[in-house]
């Protein structure tokens, strides 16, 4: 997993029902918008509608993406890029473990490898998948002896 840029991300489908978490409730707020009685309901609606279309498309696109010196996770609300030699672990919730420039431990969620008893074991194993890759491309390159 060295040199180029690896993605880590859901299906297709599993993009999919990310996404629906931001579809459904701007559906609702677009109903409620449109027969909101005031000049108020419609600005706390449309306010709602725009806070669920950006966590439609950002639940679409979550993933981590390795490089060789950082790790970028791209959640529901916000992206993060953590360097690589201040990881110290990938935790089995998951979740990355690092250390800020001040030297205090951080706690990053992979919400988008997260597993649930109730989603289908097909799902299940494609995210364990994905989170073992992130743990083989945490682990120090192994050197091969040179040939003189």
């Amino acid at each position: 997993m060295r040199g180029a840029a690896v993605e880590l991300a859901p299906s297709r489908w599993g993009r999919l029902a990310n996404s629906g978490l931001g579809v459904v409730p701007a559906a609702g707020s677009l109903v409620y918008t449109a027969q909101a009685p005031g000049a108020y309901p419609r600005l706390a609606g449309c306010t709602v509608l725009l806070v669920c279309v950006v966590i439609a498309v950002r639940g679409y696109r979550l993933g981590v993406l390795c490089r060789d010196a950082e790790l970028t996770v791209r959640g529901y609300l916000w992206t993060r890029t953590i360097l690589r030699g201040s990881i110290t672990e990938i935790t089995g919730f998951p979740a990355v473990r690092w250390t800020d420039s001040r030297g205090r431990g951080r706690w990053s969620p992979l919400w988008v490898f997260h597993t649930s008893s109730r989603e289908p074991a097909r799902t299940t194993a494609a995210k364990e998948r994905n989170t073992e890759a992130l743990r083989r491309w945490l682990r120090p390159r192994e050197r091969r002896p040179t040939r003189r």
